[in-house]
Formats: structure tokens, sequence, C-alpha cells
């Protein structure tokens, strides 16, 4: 989905003699949506043009540098960073005097992003919201009327060293309607006046109404208002899909013409124990899909609740890309249970064709590995790890096209602990330097390319190239694998080669990157890689050297006590 929203801002000094209020809003950028929109609405409080300093430099300051801060930080953090130390700016700068006055204004921030709003907020500047017919104050006043004074603010961006700022969040929904306004504005407009202005016309014809009727309605004071109308969501973040993942529960067992949210289920693919995979009908497009829910066993384990939301999020945010190679992920607006919707291809796994017995074309099998090196690419371009490729994982569709499936274990930096610390793959898949007793290294784009070379060895040849390997066999990598060729004739020594590097017992021997592991299948014949020399003994068994002394330690001593028994002396 796009994030789609309609903006409009006016502002006006009215009866005053300059206008000391200040707004602005700025868009992400189309590669950065995940980081959001945001916009501010400040006021200034003090005269002398200081209010205009404080409010120009306050909004200023945070919107520009708010799509600077790392993408890690959580809103409000970097929300709260940035207004803490402007207002110690603004602090320190009012300490120094000047016969101006001092400069302090209110301010009302709002983010937007992904599916949730955050509002930051200092002062008696607002926010509303206007959704499903209702018109919602979001922010409090902080503003106190002692002795008689009118509006003298409680809180205020520079009136102490530290700012204490009211923080409020919640889900976005397609159609909201946010408007920020001065005390300009909503000081002499009723709500219901606000609401109905607010959607007049487009957002800037709406934003323009509400200032002219403020300043129609008798306002002393400037009047700014800023309206924001969201028509699109963002992909999803990962703190949305947790939030949901946590929320929502989980769909009950489905049989097949059960409904959900619009799909109707068509069959019933598989069922591990964990996870239950279901073929439905989008209602809207008639297109097939396939539905992954949690088994209702796993329905309270909030670890795996968090892991099929970073794998909903993986999908989102990698597979969606142009480019093809990976399923492609759905995006459901308002779901009434936890789940996640994929693209429905038909055809089979490169597992399941290996199971008829009749070995796949060399040619078939090059094309695998191009398809699927190209989706590593993108997933290793976006610090993604799959940990789990393997004939299983490798799909062709009817469309003829090949396909990496299923992010289930993968990781990206932030995945859940769970999937962080599980030891994920098929061991006959997994790089040997996984299993090392002392130091196991962790899974890196090494071993999603090493696995690959497994399963395009396993596909040429119908074996494994070290066999099957139970968990921390070692034993099993201490000879070196057989060309292809020597089970299958008709695989190219230029294969063998390209197949042998890639699942090298010594990962030094091995392809570093997914560009350079298909550059050499897509070469071919025509630059072939040089032979691979053989894996020395101490590589391939560390402890050989020992062995091989003990062996000779044990002759020696054996003729030694044959020497000192039998022969004359």
């Amino acid at each position: 989905m796009s994030f789609d929203v309609d903006i409009g801002h006016a502002s006006q000094r009215g009866a005053r003699e300059r206008n000391e209020d200040f707004a602005a809003v700025v868009r992400p950028a189309r590669s950065e949506e995940a980081r959001g929109l945001i916009a501010a609405v400040a006021d200034g409080v003090a005269s002398g043009g200081q209010g205009l300093l404080a409010a120009q430099t306050t909004v200023m300051s945070l919107v520009q540098d708010f799509h600077a801060v790392p993408e890690t930080w959580d809103t409000t953090v970097a929300l709260d960073r940035l207004i803490g130390a402007h207002n110690a700016w603004l602090a320190a700068h009012n300490r120094r005097g000047s016969s101006q006055g001092a400069a302090m204004c209110t301010l009302t921030a709002l983010v937007l992003r992904g599916h949730s709003y955050t509002l930051a907020h200092v002062g008696d500047s607002r926010a509303w919201l206007l959704r499903d017919g209702e018109c919602i104050q979001l922010t409090q006043d902080h503003s106190v009327d002692p002795q008689g004074w009118h509006h003298a603010l409680s809180r205020a961006i520079g009136l102490d060293d530290h700012v204490r700022v009211d923080y409020s969040q919640g889900e976005l929904h397609r159609g909201d309607v946010f408007v920020l306004t001065s005390d300009g504005v909503h000081g002499v407009l009723r709500r219901r006046e606000l609401a109905a202005l607010a959607l007049l016309g487009s957002a800037q014809e709406a934003s323009e109404a509400l200032v002219r009727a403020a300043l129609a309605a008798g306002s002393r004071d400037n009047a700014t208002a800023l309206v924001i109308r969201v028509a699109g969501l963002a992909t999803g973040r990962l703190e949305d899909l947790l939030l949901r993942g946590r929320q929502l529960p989980v769909p009950p067992r489905l049989r097949v013409g059960d409904k959900l949210d619009g799909y109707t289920v068509t069959a019933v693919l598989a069922d591990n124990g964990v996870h239950r995979l279901y073929q439905a009908r989008d209602s809207r497009t008639q297109a097939l899909v396939v539905i992954k829910t949690l088994h209702e066993a796993r329905a309270s384990d909030p670890q795996e609740r968090a892991m099929l939301a970073h794998e909903a999020w993986l999908g989102s945010r990698v597979a969606n890309e142009p480019g093809g190679g990976l399923v492609r992920v759905h995006e459901v607006a308002d779901p009434s249970a936890f789940y996640v919707v994929y693209d429905w291809h038909g055809g089979h796994t490169l597992e399941q064709l290996m199971a008829r017995g009749q070995p796949l074309g060399v040619s078939e099998v090059v094309e695998a590995g191009l398809a699927v090196l190209g989706a590593l690419g993108r997933l290793h371009r976006h610090g993604v790890i799959h940990r789990d490729v393997k004939p299983a994982h490798v799909h062709r569709g009817e469309d003829g096209r090949w396909r990496l499936l299923d992010l289930g274990v993968a990781v990206s930096g932030r995945e859940p602990e769970a999937a962080r610390s599980l030891h994920a793959g098929t061991p006959s898949y997994i790089n040997p330097e996984q299993w090392l007793p002392d130091e196991p290294l962790p899974a890196d784009a090494g071993s999603d390319l090493y696995a690959l070379g497994v399963t395009l060895y396993q596909a040429l040849t119908g074996r494994l190239p070290y066999g099957d390997v139970e968990p921390y066999q070692l034993a099993r990598f201490r000879h070196d694998p057989l060309p292809p060729s020597k089970w299958r004739p008709e695989v190219p020594v230029w294969l063998d080669r390209v197949v042998l590097k890639a699942v090298a017992r010594d990962r030094r021997q091995r392809f570093e990157t997914a560009e350079e592991f298909a550059l050499a299948l897509q070469r071919g014949a025509a630059r072939p890689l040089p032979q691979q020399p053989p894996t020395p003994l101490v590589m391939r068994d560390p402890a050989a050297l020992w062995k091989i002394g003990l062996a000779i330690s044990l002759l020696f001593n054996g003729l030694l006590i044959l020497w000192l028994l039998f022969l004359p002396r």
C-alpha cells in the first residue's frame, strides 16, 4: 500500500501586530515511507518577536531532524530527544536575557508512521481526530488561570530547563482526518463547527475555512489550522504487526467453505502443529491466496506470535519489491484475527519434483539456482539471512518461474529473541562451521549460499554432498564430495566446479556473495572456474596428525614388545 495523505495549512495574524504562530509538515521520501510523516504547530507566547523565534525554531528543528534519527528509535524516543534538546537551547537563550522578552511557545506535533499515529504536546495548541462522524480532542491544555490571568501556561517550550511532554499513540485508519489548531481557532469555534469545516472541500480549502471562520467569530489572536486527511496507509511497520499479533485472536481451525475477512477457504494445505496453511479465494478480486495462521495450541505463545509478525513484516518489506524471486505478502485492512496472506502460486517445490524419480535437466537446475540467487541477493542487501534454503523451499510455479519460500526463521536484526537463539535450518544444509563444538559461528549470508550449493548438488545427483548430516556430526565433512558428474555424466565440468566451490569444506574457498555465485552460473563454460584443490587432511580432520602419531607410536611399541618377548637376545 502507498502512504496517501492530503495536507492543507492556513495561518493569519488576525488582530495581532504580527503572526507568531508557525506550522510545517514534512512528508517521507517514497523510499523511506517507514520513517513516517511529521507535522507540527507552535504558538509563540512572548512579545517583541521572541514568540515567533521560539515557534519557528522549535517546529523547524523538529520536522527537519526527525527523519535523520536512527530508524531503530521508537517514535516517542525520537520526539522526546529532539524536543528536549531544543527546549534546553531555548531555556539557555532565555537565561541570557533579551530586551525583547523571553522566547517560548506551545507545541503540538503529530507523526503518522505505518498504521499508527503519535502525538507530542506542550501548551494549549490542540490536536483533533475526526473518525466515524466523531470529533475527538486528542490533547489537553496545559494552562492555569491564577489571579484572573487568562490562559497562563503551566508548560511551554523554553519555560524551564526540562520540559515535560505529553505523548499519546493510537491506531491509524484510512479515512482519518487530523486537525492541529492554535488557540486563535479553537478558542472561538465550537467542536461541531470545527468538525464540519474540517471536512469541506480539499484539505487546503478546509484549513482556510477554519481560519476564516475563527477570525469572523471574533478571534483576537493569531489563527492557524493544519488539516491532514489519510487516504491510504503505508506498509505496516514491525511494531504495528507485533501490536496486532498481541491484540488479535488466532483464527479457529478453518474448513473448506469457511470465511475469514473476505477470504473463503478452498483447501487445507498443511498443519504441522505450529502453523496452519489454507488456500483461499479473495472475494474482492477472486484471486487465490495462501493464509498462514498459528495453530490453536500455540495461540497463547507470545514468541510464536512475534515470529509470525516478523515473517509478515519481512515479506512486506522485501518480497513486495519489484524483481520477483519471493512470494508477495498482502496487506490486510482491519483484520478480525491474526494471520498472514500470501500470493498463491500453483506448481511444485523442488523436493516434490525430485521425488518423482526423474531428475531435472541441467539447464533447469541452473535456472532455479539463478532465480534463488536473485532472491537471496535481495534479502542479503536488506541485511536478512534466510537460514533455511533447501529443496522444500524452492518452488516452480505454473508460470514457470522459480521462487524462494518461507521466511519463518529468517533473521533481520529485529527478530524476536526466540528466533535469534534458534539453531534454524535442516542439518544437512547447514554449513559445517555452525557445528563447531567450541565456538560455532552464527548463520550469515554465506550460510544461505552454502545451503543453495547443497540444494543444487542434490537436484543434479539425487544425493547430498556429505550425506545425511546429524547435528554436530562433523565426521561427515572429513571427505570431499565427489563431483556431480561422477553420479550424472551429462553434468558439464564447469558446473561441477561451481557446485563444488559452493559446498567446499573450507569457507574461504566458497562464494562470498550471491552476485559472485550467480555470475559463475551465468558465465558457464565461457569462463569456467579453476578446479578446487582437495581439502587438506588437517582441515578435514584437525585430529588427524594426533591419530597418525598415535598409530605410529602403537606400532613402534608393538614391535618393541615383540622383540623383547620372542626374538633372541
